[in-house]
């Protein structure tokens, strides 16, 4: 049997971070959590629940979560987010795979929680994520606030039978608040990114992202809250770019502001 090392990064989670540390405790050889300093109960938990805890500033999704990876102790790391729990079945799929790791990483389907009931169609199943893996060749990347795993050596991951769990939502004003501040990160992301957005992507996008997840993937089997999660993934894309557009004349105008006064 391989060692294997689990990682989460943290800032106020009490109400999730207990569940998350019970499922990773039957596959992990170790526990790290790197915690943002919180000011809840966070760290006494995960304290109790006999994880590691280190305590660094939040410097953005990817950037904390690569200096998680760094503290690992074993190559092989499962990364999970505080909210975040394993299903029985990738359990057992875990514990299979670290008898041997014949591959470099492994890759699994989420399974979304959301106001009381988990959704099986639309954009958010089956939501694949890579999460184990070997250090040696993954790191994360992506964009803010989207991060996800890059691999190196055009290296493939296996997929691994069973869910994670994920526990999102309690009620949609919480999806409304975080994406209001999703938005303005990724928005603020792709502006120092020096990326240019066609305009029309305010509007575009939108359209595409309710048609594509309420229409082409099923999200209307969910019924009602297949629609509110189809909404709000469009206003979502919206917003991003309803921000992005604000920095960008915010910039222009500090801009010509400076070229006046410097004539």
């Amino acid at each position: 049997m391989n060692f294997l090392s689990a990682v989460i990064i943290t800032r106020n989670e009490e109400q999730n971070i207990g569940r998350c540390l019970d499922s990773l405790k039957q596959v992990a050889d170790e526990i790290i959590v790197l915690d943002s300093f919180s000011t809840d109960n966070t760290v006494a938990i995960t304290t109790q629940k006999g994880a590691e805890v280190m305590q660094s500033p939040f410097s953005g999704y990817i950037e904390q979560k690569n200096k998680a990876l760094l503290l690992a102790r074993y190559d092989y790391v499962l990364s999970l987010d505080a909210d975040e729990v394993l299903s029985h079945d990738l359990i057992k799929s875990i514990l299979e795979a670290k008898k041997d790791f014949k591959h470099k990483a492994y890759f699994m389907n989420r399974y979304n929680h959301y106001c009381g009931r988990f959704i099986k169609f639309g954009l958010w199943y089956p939501d694949q994520k890579v999460r184990l893996f070997d250090k040696r060749f993954a790191y994360w990347g992506g964009m803010n606030p989207h991060d996800k795993i890059q691999l190196s050596n055009q290296l493939s991951a296996h997929f691994l039978k069973g869910d994670i769990l994920h526990y999102g939502f309690n009620n949609i004003r919480e999806h409304k608040e975080r994406n209001e501040r999703m938005s303005a990160i990724a928005a603020l992301a792709i502006f120092e990114s020096g990326q240019k957005k066609h305009w029309s992507k305010i509007f575009l996008s939108p359209a595409w992202s309710f048609f594509n997840g309420f229409i082409l993937r099923l999200g209307f089997l969910d019924g009602y809250y297949g629609f509110i999660i189809a909404r709000e993934t469009a206003r979502r894309s919206f917003l991003k770019y309803q921000k992005l557009k604000a920095l960008q004349k915010q910039h222009s105008s500090i801009i010509l502001h400076n070229y006046k006064t410097v004539e």
